[in-house]
């Protein structure tokens, strides 16, 4: 186990995804009183193709990559909606489902079409969120969240992004697009996944006394 003291101020993300960005951003000040830092403005990274078949694979291949490129921790995660009735679909394919520019209106559309006629009990789905944490010289962590729901017949909502328009929370009877973002940073698949991982973190390193150095074994 590698003991480099690391210091926590910020925690590099390897998204170039502003929503995403202020999203975590907002969970790690809260609970570790760090930032969360994109892509955005970085040069000369590598292009990473998420070639890999699970969430879990892909946010391992962003993570570890980045990592060795930046030489410091570096998160990444892969999330998508996998719905009952398409066998799992879009999955890792969720942000390219309607094409590999597509854009989020065109997503859902597809998704809709696909779904066009099936009614509302068998359009069970999930949010899938899988975090890697990648540190050089240490074992790249991984943690899964999920957030299970169904496909809208339209959309509704106006904050979010992605399928959050689509995506119907039936115990509290609107979208996640329908939530308030504080309230959809509670319950989400990525807030999920994030409470494990910021979990993982306060287990693994010291954020008392000595914020940012490693615990010695």
């Amino acid at each position: 186990m590698a003991t480099t003291p690391w210091r926590w101020t910020e925690l590099i993300f390897a998204t170039r995804n502003r929503h995403k960005v202020k999203e975590l951003d907002a969970m790690f000040r809260e609970a570790l009183g760090i930032r969360v830092k994109g892509l955005e403005g970085m040069e000369n990274l590598p292009h990473i193709v998420e070639d890999r078949e699970t969430f879990e694979g892909n946010a391992v291949k962003k993570a570890e990559t980045i990592a060795g490129v930046l030489g410091r921790p570096v998160a990444a995660d892969d999330s998508g909606l996998a719905v009952d009735a398409l066998q799992g679909a879009p999955g890792v394919y969720s942000a390219r489902y309607a094409g590999p520019d597509a854009t989020d209106a065109e997503n859902n559309r597809k998704l809709l079409m696909e779904l066009e006629g099936l009614p509302e009990a068998e359009r069970k789905a999930a949010f899938v969120c899988a975090l890697a944490l990648a540190v050089p010289g240490d074992e790249t962590r991984v943690v899964r969240g999920e957030c299970p729901g169904r496909i809208a017949l339209r959309p509704r909502g106006e904050n979010g992004f992605g399928y959050d328009p689509l995506f119907f929370l039936p115990e509290r009877g609107c979208t996640m697009a329908e939530l308030p973002p504080e309230v959809k940073n509670q319950i989400s698949h990525r807030a999920r996944a994030t409470e494990r991982l910021i979990r993982l973190l306060k287990e693994t390193f010291d954020f008392g006394r000595f914020k940012g150095r490693k615990r010695k074994e």
